[in-house]
């Protein structure tokens, strides 16, 4: 049987429309501080903005000083089950899968060397129902619109502790350049620089601010 490509591939304008009304809500929800300053319940997409006026990550504060538009990481929180198919969409609203996620990112930047928390802001979209089966498409829509620094260039913010037995792999870029996370200080393997890792956000930063200076 020849073989049809065309015949494979799937298009629907429909569902384009969708990504980008979800995308569309998502940037109007409002800002929260982190953790929120209520504990709250779903699963979701989520952005973290930073406004630092000092440090490595002083420009975002002009980036982001009238209005939060350029996050620094983007992420998801699912519920459990999630990959295997298991979870019940009416299990997705009682659980507290988003609000545990940003929580515990608030620690790592508590943790994390040179950074302060109150530098630090969020907005997220609680994705519950049918509407859950979008966490996935709408996180990876969100990186590949605004390519956060701590998802592009500087990896390993959302990581976990490996756990004991794999403590051989190397510590994270952003463990390099933000050490503080006692279970990334029993990591052994062989990191990258921090001299050539800060040189790269320097890089980074100044390009976004020129575009954003210039959009």
């Amino acid at each position: 049987m020849k073989f049809d490509r065309n015949k494979h591939v799937f298009h629907s304008p429909d569902f384009e429309e969708i990504i980008k009304d979800t995308i569309r809500f998502f940037n109007g929800t409002p800002i929260q501080i982190i953790p929120a300053s209520e504990r709250f319940q779903g699963t979701g997409v989520y952005a973290i903005y930073c406004t630092a006026k000092i440090g490595v990550y002083k420009d975002f504060h002009d980036i982001n000083r009238t209005s939060y538009d350029v996050p620094i990481y983007v992420g998801k929180a699912v519920p459990a089950g999630w990959r295997q198919a298991r979870s019940a969409n009416t299990e997705n609203s009682e659980s507290y899968e988003l609000n545990n996620r940003i929580r515990e990112h608030g620690r790592s930047i508590e943790q994390g060397a040179g950074l302060k928390l109150n530098d630090y802001r969020c907005r997220f979209m609680i994705l519950e129902g049918a509407e859950s089966d979008l966490i996935g498409t709408a996180e990876a829509a969100l990186i590949r619109s605004y390519k956060p620094l701590w998802n592009s260039l500087i990896d390993g913010f959302g990581n976990h502790d490996p756990g004991s037995g794999r403590y051989e792999q190397a510590m994270s870029d952003w463990d390099v350049c933000h050490p503080g996370r006692l279970w990334a200080k029993k990591c052994k393997g062989k990191h990258n620089s921090k001299k050539e890792l800060l040189k790269g956000i320097g890089v980074f930063i100044s390009r976004l601010k020129g575009e954003h200076c210039n959009g």
